[in-house]
């Protein structure tokens, strides 16, 4: 094994802005922090590895994870190939390296997935301390994702999660009588009823989107008090809160354009470009889309275009979630040590900030510093994400993260129920009851 040169440990913590990414300018001043001793990592030599990641969903996360990869490679020899799969299919392919012990080194995979495969993955403990210690710590949410459950043990370096913000034609709410959006669930089904009188309906994802499908159903069955298990891992979802959840999620649905039950994640975007939606649920990266449409006449549109937080039900706090990009790290691959300084030279601000700036605020920063980055102030309409990591719940509400909860959100029990009761192919207690029997061949077996 190699230990690193002056020059690539530099590009692992210590005084790193002297390889700054050729990407932009160096990191933002306003991140602050505090001082840390980086873990030292020999990296074995002749090392290389492959990195299996989602998709880009604006162009600026792929164009500056890639020039932080290159800086990597110059900094250490390390050579790093990078593969983006589409989002539904990034799952099912983290499932052929888990099972076969081969294929990516490094996988970037979603929220809870590290946790379906945590005998096969290395622990990063050392790293995850160390950056919570220069980066002012983890967000609860982060903490909840990368340790494995019951024990203080890191298994999964989060790198940022988008958030579920409801983004809105501001003149067409205004038309149907609302001044803002509403912030609480009673007048926002009064909203939606009144758009789709003035011609203007809503949208919301109800099929097999790993983002905005998830978003949707759990802030809404969350929204009433429901949730999937409670803290002792106990099914719960066949509630009266959760039949009171999808009998509002019916009468919402009514003001739905048609269709919905079939959207993936690309589809609300596509739908509220194209003016067919005056609402739905989603990144920052849809607000950017009209800001940066190549279209002038969709351009124009920006200025009416607008981010809230989703509205607070009766529970009486906000329930939005996060899609979180988590990165794990197989015990298959031959250059573990290589893995490590990877992960760990991503989450550096050197490189960070660079990647959270040109991702446009939709990945939001899991370390509490980067709250400070730039990304946050440069357009206000950006600034309601910024606490995405912060206030979002996690899917496995109320109890805790583990192999038995990230089953049920890969499987989509929470979304098939609320689809099912939403669009009236069950009864809101027959859903209840179907998803209740689904998790439990989980919880139970």
């Amino acid at each position: 094994m190699t230990r690193f040169t002056r020059r690539q440990t530099l590009g692992l913590g210590i005084g790193a802005a002297a390889l700054a990414s050729p990407f932009g300018q160096a990191a933002r001043a306003a991140v602050p922090t505090a001082d840390a001793t980086p873990p030292k990592i020999d990296i074995e030599s002749g090392a290389s590895l492959r990195v299996l990641r989602p998709a880009k969903f604006v162009p600026g996360d792929e164009t500056a994870f890639n020039a932080n990869t290159k800086a990597f490679t110059e900094a250490t020899g390390v050579q790093v190939k990078v593969d983006y799969q589409a989002w539904e299919d990034l799952r099912p392919q983290t499932a052929v390296t888990a099972n076969t012990g081969a294929g990516p080194d490094v996988v970037i995979g979603w929220t809870d997935d590290p946790h379906l495969y945590t005998d096969k993955l290395i622990e990063l403990t050392d790293i995850a301390e160390y950056l919570g210690k220069k980066y002012g710590g983890w967000y609860p949410l982060a903490e909840r994702l990368g340790k494995h459950f019951g024990t203080n043990n890191w298994i999964a370096i989060p790198l940022g999660g988008t958030g579920g913000a409801a983004v809105y034609r501001a003149g067409w709410v205004k038309e149907a009588g609302f001044d803002a959006f509403p912030k609480n669930t009673d007048d926002f089904l009064k909203m939606c009823q009144g758009l789709q009188k003035i011609g203007h309906p809503v949208g919301f994802t109800l099929g097999h989107a790993v983002g905005d499908a998830n978003s949707f159903c759990h802030w809404l069955v969350w929204a009433f008090g429901g949730h999937m298990i409670d803290e002792a891992q106990k099914v719960t979802i066949n509630s009266k809160q959760t039949i009171e959840a999808l009998k509002y999620g019916k009468a919402l649905y009514e003001t739905f354009v048609p269709g919905t039950q079939s959207w993936l994640d690309p589809s609300n975007n596509k739908a509220m470009l194209a003016g067919e939606i005056a609402a739905t649920q989603n990144g920052v990266s849809l607000y950017n889309s009209f800001k940066n449409a190549k279209d002038p006449n969709i351009a124009a549109l920006a200025a009416d275009v607008d981010n809230a937080r989703m509205p607070v039900g009766p529970v009486g706090f906000g329930t939005e979630t996060a899609l979180v990009v988590n990165s794990m790290i197989f015990k298959h691959t031959a250059y573990p040590n290589a893995a490590r300084a990877y992960l760990l030279y991503l989450m550096e601000v050197e490189q960070y900030d660079k990647w959270l700036t040109a991702s446009l605020g939709y990945w939001a920063h899991p370390l509490k510093a980067y709250a400070k980055s730039d990304v946050w102030t440069i357009d206000p309409k950006v600034t309601v994400y910024r606490d995405t990591m912060q206030d979002s719940l996690w899917l496995a509400y109320k109890g805790p993260v583990s192999e038995k909860s990230a089953a049920v959100v890969a499987d989509y029990v929470m979304v098939d129920m609320v689809a099912a009761a939403c669009t009236g192919a069950s009864t809101p207690e027959d859903a209840a009851a179907e998803a209740e029997r689904r998790a439990k061949r989980y919880y139970q077996g």
